[in-house]
């Protein structure tokens, strides 16, 4: 991988690990956005630095998609997960992260950044529709585009979940610690 494009494209090499090289590229922003809300940093810096990751995974599927899939011979190549970090970037955005001197927040927070993960893995994975279809578009944007519409459909379940049920949940599992 002496190509610094496809570097970004697998996501500094996480899209090369197996097996499910789309859940070792989902992790990325799940970490960075765990790691900023027990750090304490604002959410409006939080879901700036989101925004940041989702726009360079999809500037780099855009612009070097093409190569990509020349290099490895087929559309959408599994190696190519700068899509997921897209995505699942997206899914985090806008969410309730809790200050690390509330009541409960580590608890909370680890809980978010997990219902985030597995919401959007389970929307990229099955690909509702119009996700499917969306696969379709050549070179770099019918890389993309599925897992964006992934990530707004996990955003949406995720922001419902976060606002009415997942306080109630970690303060019954973990009693507020």
């Amino acid at each position: 991988m002496r190509d610094p494009r496809l570097w970004f494209l697998t996501a500094g090499g996480l899209g090369l690990m197996r097996p499910a090289p789309g859940t070792w590229g989902s992790l990325p922003p799940v970490v960075m956005a765990g790691g900023l809300a027990l750090l304490g940093v604002n959410g409006w810096m939080l879901d700036a630095s989101l925004i940041l990751l989702c726009l360079v995974g999809g500037i780099a599927c855009v612009r070097f998609g093409h190569l990509a899939e020349a290099a490895w011979g087929k559309k959408d190549p599994g190696q190519v997960v700068a899509d997921e970090v897209a995505g699942q970037a997206l899914t985090l955005l806008f969410l309730p992260w809790r200050r690390p001197d509330e009541d409960g927040a580590i608890a909370f927070n680890l809980a978010l950044a997990a219902v985030g993960f597995l919401a959007f893995r389970a929307f990229d994975i099955t690909k509702p529709p119009p996700a499917r279809n969306l696969e379709r578009i050549r070179g770099g944007w019918g890389i993309l585009v599925d897992d964006l519409v992934a990530g707004a459909m996990a955003l949406a379940v995720v922001q419902v979940v976060a606002r009415f049920a997942l306080g109630p949940v970690v303060q019954g599992l973990f009693g507020g610690s």
